[in-house]
């Protein structure tokens, strides 16, 4: 099975400086990407998605190489911290948008769109805007969308980094739960500012600092803080370097 995603010695001009990303994504393999803010993270996202083009490099996208795809027809989903609904739209609406841009639906759609409303916890919700919802609920309305155009590769940046840590991990249970619940889960690559999130989740974890990543393992062994000091120092296990 080929790779969900990868980069090929992708540059990115970036001001002054270069950002240099390699990286393969298995194809239903959970990558959590951690750094320090300006580190590249959402650049990687945002290259990933085609709203930003690399100077130099190649991105495939199981298999398929993205040079000259447009973000729209790129064979992925994403979701933003702040879930990209449409206000003036219902949430059922919301969620149909994801199979039918035109939101011109049979019965058989709508029955997927009930059924994916009914996977996140919000059965009976279809017709609340968004406005009359809690944050996490507006979550749970943007992963049912996503999910429900069943794409190979999903893109989270920082979706849940303005929920407190008890709807953090209640929205990454769901988000295992529904990843579960497919016969080929997506891939996923999960930007985030907590470390913590990753745990119990991503089968990997990457470690960005200053345009690159440098550091790339297992969860629980690259947060251990003992694989790699840059992690560590990230993590504030290890004091930081004096200049002598």
């Amino acid at each position: 099975m080929k790779d969900a995603l990868v980069f090929d010695d992708v540059r990115f001009d970036h001001g002054d400086s270069e950002m240099r990303f390699d990286l393969a994504v298995k194809s239903g393999e959970w990558l959590a990407v951690i750094g320090p803010s300006g580190a590249g993270k959402s650049t990687l996202l945002d290259l990933a998605a085609g709203f930003a083009a690399p100077s130099a490099g190649h991105i495939t996208i199981a298999g398929r190489p993205m040079a000259g795809v447009a973000p729209a027809e790129r064979p992925l989903s994403i979701v933003f911290q702040d879930n990209n609904l449409f206000p003036q739209l219902d949430v059922f609406r919301n969620v149909a948008l994801g199979i039918a841009p035109d939101l011109r639906l049979t019965a058989a759609d709508r029955r997927r769109v009930e059924g994916a409303l009914a996977e996140v916890g919000l059965a009976g919700f279809g017709k609340r805007r968004p406005s009359e919802m809690s944050g996490g609920e507006r979550q749970r309305v943007a992963l049912a969308r996503v999910f429900l155009r069943d794409r190979q590769l999903l893109l989270l940046d920082e979706p849940f980094a303005a929920l407190g840590p008890a709807l953090r991990r209640e929205m990454l249970a769901i988000l295992t739960q529904l990843r579960a619940a497919r016969t080929q889960p997506p891939a996923i690559v999960m930007v985030t500012h907590h470390p913590e999130d990753a745990v119990g989740h991503a089968d990997r974890t990457a470690f960005l600092e200053a345009g690159a990543i440098v550091a790339i393992g297992p969860t629980r062994t690259l947060l251990s803080g003992r694989a790699d000091p840059r992690v560590a120092r990230y993590l504030g296990t290890l004091p930081p370097e004096r200049s002598t």
